[in-house]
């Protein structure tokens, strides 16, 4: 989307993009546990979703999962994939983004931490009801995917 802005000095329209913002989702596996990691999101939007956040400037996106993986559920991740990318400009109520999606392993305890109020491990047949954002649908693309042995 375009808008325009008045150089102060000239007079001139010039124009402003506004691009979406970017941002990386993390299906984390736990070893030895059948499920993957769930957040009880601790701001609005509320509900349970993914790990994830904003990529930094500067920082690729693989950088950007691992980090944002150990900020929510203190545990180091190793990144086996990528599912895909999300971009529907609902997708969060806040702002359009973008979201690429990573599926990791991780072993160890995940304890809530960062913008996480509370960290669970859940299986594709008790998943709660209150998804965040488009999780449900990334969900369900995960286990259709494994269900195919992709993962």
């Amino acid at each position: 989307m375009k808008a325009g802005l008045t150089c102060p000095t000239c007079g001139t329209l010039v124009q402003v993009y506004r691009n979406p913002f970017l941002t990386v989702d993390i299906i984390i596996e736990v070893e030895g546990r059948r499920g993957i990691i769930l957040i009880r999101r601790a701001k609005p939007p509320y509900g349970w979703a993914l790990p994830g956040g904003f990529v930094d400037y500067g920082e690729s996106l693989e950088d950007a999962a691992r980090r944002e993986a150990g900020e929510e559920t203190s545990l180091e991740v190793e990144l086996t994939g990528q599912l895909g990318a999300y971009s529907a400009p609902d997708r969060d109520p806040r702002h359009h983004t973008v979201s690429v999606v990573f599926v990791a392993r991780a072993s160890g305890e995940p304890r809530a931490a960062s913008d996480a109020q509370q960290v669970g491990i859940f299986s594709e047949g008790d998943l709660p009801p209150e998804l965040a954002f488009d999780h449900g649908r990334i969900l369900a693309d995960y286990y259709a995917k494994k269900r195919e042995g992709c993962w």
